[in-house]
């Protein structure tokens, strides 16, 4: 596998989805407000990190691929912010198409603490579209995606539900990458089944359940849900992320595969763990490493973020280090 990150060093790669600004605003407890029964808090420090499909674009630059990023933002400060975090990995943001009727996605955390306190998220407040695309702003996405794509060997479309991939966008991607002959895949949380034709496919166990509307109680289960899902998709193959059983890879031969989680450390937060699942996952296929090695270096890449606090990255040199560990204590 260490061949495989090799390869994935400088790998063009396409991601499409909701770009989201996720912001810290972390204080100290000053004391109970006069006004209501609610924490008072000395502003300590705001933070703006790459949420959403940025997350995504920001860890496949970070593990060293050449990351593209297509999507839409405002023409307001947090699409400054969100622009200038995936500017200081080097990500290609020429994709994304600003427009002040859709202000920045943001999500907005409110962290607590002290000097005897452990610091916590009091609160979130977010901030999403509920129109859909103009025509000209969906347009104009859909030309900066047609110049895009001759330039990459894999692309991603992350799905978030706040409307930035269409039905439009949904097909031009999946109907030019199948063209092409170039790996594409999904994260979509709750419409992947009208993603007929893509690629591959990375769900988490609950998003699968949904999807099919069933309950999954056991391995039986899970292996049917999986396989019944690439079958509907037409898809080459299928992820299911879950949770401490670790993943299971299903391919069109018919095959799954049960991967177990690589490390057992704890696990300080598991938000955009799927995230840097879905960066690793394109820039290895896109590299020309096959499915099962993709998915198995995916793995150990997802267990270094759940070790991290909040919305972050993982590094190539992090994951060399993880992967020297694993293969050091066979």
């Amino acid at each position: 596998m260490v061949n495989a990150i090799a390869q994935m060093s400088g790998t063009p790669v396409l991601i499409i989805g909701d770009m989201v600004a996720d912001v810290y605003l972390d204080g100290a407890i000053a004391r109970i407000s006069r006004e209501a029964p609610v924490l008072v808090l000395d502003q300590v420090e705001e933070r703006v990190v790459a949420g959403g499909a940025a997350n995504v674009v920001n860890n496949a630059a970070t593990l060293g691929g050449t990351a593209y990023a297509a999507g839409v933002c405002g023409t307001d400060t947090s699409g400054d912010a969100l622009l200038a975090v995936l500017a200081e990995n080097a990500v290609r943001t020429e994709g994304f198409v600003r427009d002040a009727a859709h202000p920045t996605i943001t999500k907005t955390r409110i962290i607590a603490g002290g000097r005897a306190t452990v610091s916590q998220q009091i609160v979130r407040v977010d901030r999403e579209w509920h129109t859909a695309l103009a025509h000209e702003t969906e347009e104009e996405l859909l030309a900066q995606i047609r110049v895009l794509l001759p330039r990459v060997r894999g692309v991603v479309l992350s799905d978030y539900g706040s409307g930035t991939v269409t039905e439009r966008v949904r097909r031009t991607v999946i109907d030019a990458a199948r063209a092409a002959e170039i790996p594409s895949i999904v994260d979509s949380r709750y419409d992947i089944l009208r993603y007929e034709g893509i690629g591959y496919v990375k769900q988490n166990d609950a998003e699968l359940a949904a999807a099919l509307g069933r309950g999954l109680c056991s391995e039986e289960d899970i292996h049917a849900a999986g396989r019944e899902l690439r079958e509907r998709l037409g898809a080459d193959g299928v992820l299911i992320t879950r949770g401490a059983q670790g993943m299971t890879l299903f391919l069109s031969d018919g095959s799954a595969t049960n991967i177990p989680v690589s490390d057992h450390s704890e696990i300080f937060d598991v938000s955009g763990a799927g995230d840097t699942c879905v960066a690793v996952m394109i820039l290895a296929l896109a590299a020309g490493v096959d499915p099962l090695t993709a998915a198995r270096l995916s793995n150990i890449a997802s267990g270094i973020a759940v070790r991290k606090r909040g919305t972050a990255t993982v590094a190539q040199e992090e994951l060399r280090g993880a992967l020297a560990a694993i293969e050091g204590g066979c």
